[in-house]
Formats: structure tokens, C-alpha cells, sequence
């Protein structure tokens, strides 16, 4: 503790110092945004079936947030989409001002589109804002033979704004179609008890997997902030380091436990415009459809830590949801609802982006 004090104090002497406590505060402060901003994804389906009041919900929802720590750090034992984020820009072109600009554009958007009730994609705002932010320090995508993204991290992100929906809907329509085989001849009022108790079992894997997904997004920007400045700082132990990500959370454990907190937290804030919309106007969910749509999106999020890919839980559970829809029938799915969630999909990357180059360069006019 004495080291982390002595650590702190240093940073307060120093511009950079001072530029990187900024950046883990707003960082910090992103993350308890996109816990109240996602807060629908796990519990709008439990809500608009009254399985629980929202209060309950969000309780519900963030303890379990808080959970998927625990299973992070002692069953998978590792931080994959951290370690993904962090990666995305080449470390030449990361400065602490690139982060800051990204952060400010990220938090810019996720408010802007949680006052309109707009399911966007928290994952995808940052990862725009800091590739965004990254561009412009750098005056293009590449410089000096080198390309500012990191492709290989960066397109499978891109990819599953598709693929993430796609497979949820899919693995969606499969277990529909499956559960209502088995359950054929169940008695209808006792089927509804039993998939209100399951809905709270299925939306405690999403909360599980939003925990896992999103809180390890905002670890991998504070990470690539601190390597950053220790590298500035020509720090030998983070020059030597193998892995630098792996290196941080060493050394910073305090910021994963802190990650994850925070998001629950901000589960806990609510996002009640978001949940409507999640919860009622995609389309119409039963108890049992709030199972399917919940485990599938469960699934789907859990595939994507397995591979180390950040994915939208908002692009997620809406994939699964137009599937639980699809089986009943086309008409059943709200299409003009969902094609406006799709181009507010399709904007966040490229509208976070140019936000955050606008902001990179206020900032440098200060910094």
C-alpha cells in the first residue's frame, strides 16, 4: 500500500502523471456508464415478463456482474478482451492524449445515445474512440511504413458486429424450436411457472458474461494508459516484459477488481429507456422466450471470451430476441425497430471515431 502512495504522489508531480490519473478516473467513469447504459441487455426480458420488478433486476443483474470476476481471474485465468483492447492500436501511435480523446468521445456517445434510448454498443464506442483518436495523432492509417490499427485484433471486432447478432439469433431459433418439441405436451400454466424460475437462472449467465465481456474493455484502456506512461518513463521492467498487458495486471490488480465493481454498479444505476426498448418493442417475450433469448445470448458472449474478441452484449441479446421472434413468425419481429438499432450499429465505430479525432485535437491545443 505504502508503494501504491509513493507510486500516486509521483504521478501528481508530473503532466503525464496527472494525464494518466485523469484517464483511469473517466475510464472509470465509462465503465459505470455502460453498466446503467447495459443494464437492458440481461434484465429487460425478466422484466417485461414481470419475473422481477426492475429494482430487483438491477440487483440481480449486478451481483452477478460482479460475479464474473471471480471466474475471470479463477477458472479462465486470464483477460482476454483486455489484452484484445489494449492491443488494438500499435503501441507507436498510443499516447496518453489519444486515450483521453477516446474516452471523452466514447463517454460523449454512450450519454447521447442512453438519452435517446438507443441499444448502441458500448465495446464498439471505445474501441472506435480510441482508434479514432489514434488517426488523427498519427495524420492517417499509417505513418513511417507502419499501420496505425492493428488489423488482426481489430477486424474479427468488425466482424462480429454481424456475427454476434447473427449467431445469437441462430443458436435463438435453434432452442425455440427445440424446447417447444420437449415441452409439446406440458400443461401451459405450469410451463410459464417453470420458465419464469429458469429466466432467472438464464439471466444470470448473460449478467455473468456482460461482467466478463464489458468491465475487461475498460481494463484493456487503462492498461495500454499505463504501459504507456511507463514506457514513456522508461521503465526497464515494463521494456523487458514479455507480454506488457499480462505485466500490469500483475502489478495494477487493484484496477481488474475495480472494473469489475464499478460496472456492477452502474448495473445497478438502471437504464430504464433502454430497457423498454429491449424489453417490448423488438417484440412481444414470454417467459419461455426470455429463457431462449437470454441463454443464447449467454452462449454467444461466452464463445467470444473464449476467442479473446470483444462483442457488443447490446448486438448480442437483440440477435437473440429477433430469433426467439423469427420462430413464431417474420411478421412477429418489429422490423422497424430493429433496422434503426442496426444503422445505430453500424454509425458507432465511425461516428466515435471522427468524435474522438475532433477531440484529440481540442485536447492537444491544452496539453
Amino acid at each position: 500500500m505504502t508503494d501504491f502512495f509513493s507510486a500516486f504522489s509521483s504521478m501528481l508531480s508530473s503532466t503525464p502523471g496527472m494525464l494518466l490519473i485523469t484517464i483511469i478516473v473517466l475510464a472509470f467513469v465509462f465503465d459505470y456508464i455502460n453498466g446503467f447504459h447495459d443494464a437492458a441487455n440481461s434484465i429487460a426480458t425478466i422484466v417485461a415478463t414481470k419475473v422481477l420488478t426492475p429494482f430487483q433486476a438491477v440487483l440481480w443483474a449486478a451481483a452477478f456482474n460482479f460475479a464474473a470476476y471471480f471466474i475471470s481471474v479463477y477458472w479462465i485465468g486470464e483477460f482476454k478482451i483486455g489484452n484484445t483492447i489494449a492491443k488494438s492500436v500499435n503501441e507507436h501511435f498510443i499516447t496518453l492524449e489519444v486515450i483521453l480523446a477516446g474516452i471523452i468521445a466514447a463517454i460523449s456517445w454512450n450519454l447521447l445515445t442512453w438519452k435517446f434510448g438507443i441499444p448502441s454498443s458500448s465495446s464498439h464506442t471505445l474501441i472506435g474512440g480510441f482508434i479514432g483518436a489514434a488517426l488523427a495523432h498519427a495524420g492517417g492509417f499509417s505513418a513511417g511504413g507502419e499501420d496505425v490499427i492493428v488489423y488482426k485484433k481489430v477486424i474479427p471486432i468488425v466482424c462480429f458486429i454481424v456475427l454476434a447478432p447473427l449467431i445469437g439469433m441462430i443458436i435463438a431459433s435453434i432452442l425455440t424450436i427445440i424446447t417447444l418439441h420437449i415441452c409439446k405436451r406440458a400443461k401451459p400454466a405450469k410451463a410459464e411457472w417453470w420458465f419464469k424460475k429458469l429466466q432467472l437462472v438464464s439471466s444470470a449467465l448473460f449478467s455473468l458474461g456482460h461482467g466478463m465481456n464489458d468491465a475487461q474493455k475498460v481494463m484493456g484502456i487503462i492498461g495500454a494508459a499505463v504501459i504507456f506512461y511507463h514506457l514513456d518513463m522508461d521503465d526497464p521492467a515494463y521494456v523487458n516484459a514479455e507480454d506488457k498487458f499480462q505485466y500490469f495486471v500483475s502489478h495494477w490488480g487493484w484496477v481488474p477488481i475495480t472494473s469489475f465493481v464499478v460496472i456492477a454498479l452502474g448495473t445497478m444505476g438502471g437504464g430504464w429507456k433502454i430497457i423498454k426498448t429491449m424489453g417490448s418493442k423488438i417484440t412481444k417475450v414470454t417467459p419461455l422466450e426470455g429463457v431462449i433469448a437470454e441463454t443464447s445470448g449467454a452462449m454467444t458472449l461466452y464463445i467470444s471470451e473464449h476467442f479473446g474478441i470483444p462483442v457488443s452484449t447490446t448486438h448480442t441479446i437483440t440477435g437473440s430476441i429477433i430469433g426467439v421472434g423469427l420462430t413464431k413468425r417474420v411478421s412477429a419481429v418489429r422490423w422497424g425497430v430493429t433496422i434503426s438499432l442496426l444503422w445505430a450499429w453500424i454509425l458507432t465505430i465511425p461516428v466515435s471515431a471522427l468524435l474522438a479525432a475532433l477531440i484529440y485535437y481540442i485536447v492537444t491545443l491544452f496539453v
